[in-house]
């Protein structure tokens, strides 16, 4: 079965503050600025997704927000510190879906796009702050599986 995931890793958000609670950081002028461009992206290659899986983190729910406005979404907590593996979980419990979004954070995104473009999951620094990448899937969600269909980087 054919189907799509697009990774939207958050916008570039205000610094981490001793003793603040990490998923309350917003986005910083900037990471608007950012959101705002990858959802012009997103539109303009017309790659809505059919579902849309986001972390609770603040800066992924705002870089959402800014990019796609509001549009049905299941706030995913598991996205939060995912690991690859536990990132192909939530792609697998959401295989009906033929094009899914993931809004979330690295180091996750950047080993599983290695992962399933590659087969490899080693230091990948591939996916920067507001980074969109689409793969397309043919079968099972495992290593080397993905093509990569289009990268965005603001």
């Amino acid at each position: 079965m054919k189907r799509e995931l697009i990774l939207l890793r958050h916008a570039h958000a205000e610094s981490a503050k001793s003793g603040d609670d990490d998923t309350a950081r917003a986005l910083s002028a900037r990471g608007v600025v950012e959101a705002k461009g990858a959802g012009q992206w997103l539109k303009s290659h017309a790659a809505l997704p059919a579902r849309v899986l986001c972390s609770p983190a603040l800066r992924a729910r705002q870089t959402l927000e800014h990019a796609l406005g509001t549009v049905p979404v299941t706030l995913e907590p598991r996205i939060f510190e995912a690991t690859a593996g536990e990132l192909v979980a939530l792609i697998d419990e959401n295989a009906d879906a033929g094009r899914l979004l993931l809004v979330g954070h690295n180091p996750g995104f950047e080993t599983l796009v290695a992962l399933l473009a590659t087969g490899q999951s080693g230091d990948f620094r591939g996916v920067p702050p507001a980074g969109v990448v689409w793969i397309e899937l043919d079968g099972a969600v495992e290593p080397g599986a993905g093509k990569l269909k289009a990268f965005w980087a603001p």
